[in-house]
């Protein structure tokens, strides 16, 4: 009776541990199949694009009012903007003496960042490639954040189930509200890289630069030439001879201080004359 008692546990006990073999293996099947549904859900929308484009135009201010327009239509805004004009020559002529031609050639480029629907990029590299007098380059990238973003929300999952695991503890300890805060964190962390994943997918960004033929501008500017503006060679003239004049006069003012060394130089002539004509 023993003997039958032990062989029909061991036998209960073979089948149980193979059902929860089984269990656990379809357990581990469902996680693999719900984990390929998710990737396959996922794969198919995170697909994030940038693209670049450097084009001629006939007029840089004129296009940034027409891309400004384009991307607001579009439901688009502009990130960056900016114009630079950089001198590649410059001269001046003379027109008179208190005026001069200034005569300038630059070349003005434009830099543009905007985000558009990405569903609408096609449409507004086709419109830009209208715009342009011709295009320089172009370029398209598309990077598939899927995988990223899936582990991104499988991995806030496990977080939450783990801090509420953790929550269920009835120890108060520090280490485990810590470790709570710390998957929390990372939590928050995981769900803000999936957010920007989704606003990059859905808003492509792409860099515009755009330039003109350089341009001659010219220009009436004052004569910065200080010698130009000296009176004519008469004028010139007649104020040389009364400067000369002045000159002449000071230096006589300045020989009249010093009358006592003509005195003592006549009178030393004399004594000396005096003397030489005794010894004769």
């Amino acid at each position: 009776m023993k003997r039958n008692i032990i062989a029909i546990a061991i036998i209960l006990g073979l089948f149980g541990c193979q059902n929860a073999d089984r269990k656990s293996e379809s357990t581990d099947a469902i996680s693999v199949n719900e984990l390929n549904k998710e990737a396959i859900d996922t794969a198919t929308s995170k697909i994030i694009k940038t693209a670049d484009m450097r084009f001629r135009v006939k007029d840089v201010q004129n296009t940034k009012e027409q891309l400004s327009k384009t991307i607001k239509a579009q439901g688009g805004t502009i990130v960056e903007f900016s114009i630079e004009s950089a001198i590649q020559e410059t001269d001046k002529v003379k027109l008179s003496a208190d005026s001069l031609k200034e005569i300038t050639s630059y070349r003005t480029e434009g830099y543009l960042v905007a985000k558009v629907p990405s569903e609408k990029l096609d449409e507004f590299t086709n419109t830009i490639a209208k715009i342009a007098v011709f295009v320089n380059s172009s370029s398209m990238k598309m990077d598939d954040q899927s995988i990223a973003y899936l582990a991104n929300k499988m991995k806030a999952q496990n977080r939450v189930e783990a801090s509420n695991q953790i929550a269920k503890i009835p120890s108060k300890k520090t280490v485990n509200i810590e470790t709570s805060l710390t998957l929390k964190d990372d939590y928050v962390d995981r769900k803000i890289d999936n957010m920007a994943i989704d606003a990059r997918v859905r808003y492509s960004t792409i860099t515009l630069n755009f330039y003109q033929d350089n341009t001659v501008k010219t220009m009436v500017v004052a004569n910065d030439n200080l010698s130009d503006y000296r009176p004519a060679f008469a004028n010139r003239l007649w104020l040389n001879i009364v400067n000369g004049w002045t000159i002449f006069m000071e230096i006589i003012l300045a020989l009249s201080n010093l009358w006592m060394l003509f005195v003592i130089g006549i009178v030393t002539y004399f004594v000396f004359k005096y003397y030489k004509a005794r010894r004769v």
